[in-house]
């Protein structure tokens, strides 16, 4: 599902177990209606803590590792590590879905919300005629889409910050805006 991030940077099927061991009310799989059953999209939490005027952070040193050693069982934040869709099976509402059910466990946990960093997937391409920083000021201005962050803001998320050096990943070039959504907001199914 993340065909170019760096190898070092992707969870493998021990850290998923590992996740459900750590905290299994944060972790959501989708499955299709039929044989045979199994996974077409994920999303893997974690509670944590963040300073929201300082959002600066590197995946996955952020998240104590590809194990979520960071994970804090009374962390006010339900920070969304992943979420990915088999290609398969995209454009059918299910990554809305699996916001939807993290969103559902932020408010029954008493959460501020959730967190996450979304990958300016687009930027890679656009990079030789912009920089990070245009691109997402334009980004937020409407002025431009990016396929992954902006429909996450489409979901709900609000932008609160490009966040630089975030993964190894040409498509982003390493870039990430942290997005935020409150607990009091729903994720909009539309």
């Amino acid at each position: 599902m993340f065909p170019t991030l760096d190898p070092s940077e992707r969870f493998g099927a021990d850290h998923y177990r590992r996740h459900v061991e750590l905290f299994p009310e944060g972790q959501f799989v989708a499955l299709p209606d039929e044989p045979p059953y199994v996974p077409i999209a994920a999303t893997t939490t974690l509670r944590l803590n963040l300073d929201l005027s300082n959002p600066q952070h590197r995946f996955p040193a952020f998240v104590g590792g590809l194990s979520l050693t960071a994970h804090d069982p009374e962390g006010e934040w339900l920070y969304g590590a992943d979420v990915g869709v088999h290609p398969d099976w995209r454009r059918r509402g299910i990554a809305r879905a699996l916001y939807a059910a993290r969103q559902s466990t932020a408010v029954r946990l008493g959460l501020r919300g959730q967190l996450t960093v979304g990958m300016l997937n687009g930027y890679g391409a656009a990079a030789g005629r912009m920089s990070a920083g245009d691109y997402y000021e334009r980004l937020v201005a409407g002025e431009i889409q990016d396929p992954t962050v902006s429909a996450q803001m489409r979901i709900g998320f609000r932008p609160d910050g490009l966040i630089p050096d975030y993964v190894h990943d040409p498509r982003c070039r390493g870039y990430g805006v942290l997005l935020t959504l409150p607990a009091d907001q729903q994720v909009s199914l539309r």
